[in-house]
């Protein structure tokens, strides 16, 4: 799955490949593949039957229609599939992320309610609740490393910790940075995404749910690349949902940017990944303070190593 799921354009056209193993779903969770194009594909795995864990699916959305020497880069990427023929169609006049997300039951996690529109009539009267629709960035609560993000933060507040500074880094549509503008309101937040797209998305988001323009600082970079993270740092808090590829590459910049006794919320990783992805903070000087396993994703809290 990749979390900078972009839109597509009104025609579109999707490429199916299954079964691929697991091991490959897995692999292609974590990279962002060359094939070729502009613009580059969205490529999304899933695993279609719980009952046969070890059968995924390859869905690789396009923005034209894909000739045989496309359909055979593709096929490269899982080579467990053989000569298999590929299902291909065309998607037409349809945000493919929209329609994905589009019957979203609200979720609770910790003192947070996520709903859509079509559940707004109903909230309960303990919770904080956000209104994030389906919509063309990745994080509208309904993924586990979302919801779990949102959970450990609730549990950061309920532990009475207190940050002044905090970075959302691979934002989406903002509900982390929002989550944490309610827990800390006094607090300094920049969110940040490589996709502009999801810059516009949490701009969107923020005046839906009544979060003032000045809450929250909205920046589109690559990682931790932009003068305007760099002069918001250092964070005492940085929040990180992205992939177990990014997250390792990231690591020192993270922690460069991350105030003595910081903390850090890691997300966006399979729970296979985990130890690969603790091994590269804790060699720059971090430990793990808590963990939430959900389904088959981790989320990580950091604390510095004494």
């Amino acid at each position: 799955m990749s979390a900078e799921w972009e839109t597509q354009a009104a025609e579109s056209w999707k490429v199916t490949f299954f079964p691929c193993t697991r091991a490959e779903g897995e692999a292609l969770a974590t990279i962002e593949p060359d094939l070729g194009i502009d613009p580059p594909p969205t490529l999304m795995t899933s695993e279609p039957d719980l009952s046969r864990p070890e059968e995924w699916q390859l869905d690789v959305y396009l923005a034209a229609e894909p000739d045989a020497a496309l359909i055979e880069r593709v096929r490269a990427l899982v080579p467990s599939v053989g000569a298999a023929r590929p299902k291909i169609e065309k998607v037409e006049d349809e945000d493919w992320v929209t329609v994905s997300q589009g019957f979203l039951e609200p979720i609770r996690a910790g003192r947070f309610y996520v709903h859509t529109a079509a559940h707004a009539d109903w909230i309960p009267a303990d919770a904080v609740a956000f209104r994030i629709e389906a919509s063309r960035a990745f994080g509208t609560g309904h993924h586990e490393t979302t919801a779990g993000c949102l959970t450990a933060l609730d549990r950061l507040a309920r532990d009475g910790k207190s940050f002044q500074r905090i970075a959302d880094i691979g934002t989406g549509t903002g509900l982390l940075a929002f989550g944490a503008h309610t827990l800390w309101p006094d607090a300094a937040i920049l969110a940040s995404d490589i996709d502009p797209i999801a810059i516009d998305v949490t701009a969107e988001n923020m005046a839906v749910n009544n979060i003032p323009d000045e809450a929250i600082e909205l920046v589109a970079a690559d990682g931790m690349d932009d003068p305007r993270i760099t002069a918001a740092a250092p964070f005492d808090l940085i929040v990180a949902n992205i992939l177990a590829g990014p997250l390792i590459a990231l690591a020192s910049d993270l922690v460069a940017t991350l105030h003595q006794n910081g903390t850090i919320v890691l997300a966006g990783l399979l729970a296979t990944q985990a130890d690969d992805v603790l091994a590269a903070y804790a060699s720059n000087g971090m430990r793990s303070s808590a963990r939430i396993d959900s389904g088959d994703w981790s989320i990580l809290t950091l604390v510095q190593a004494r």
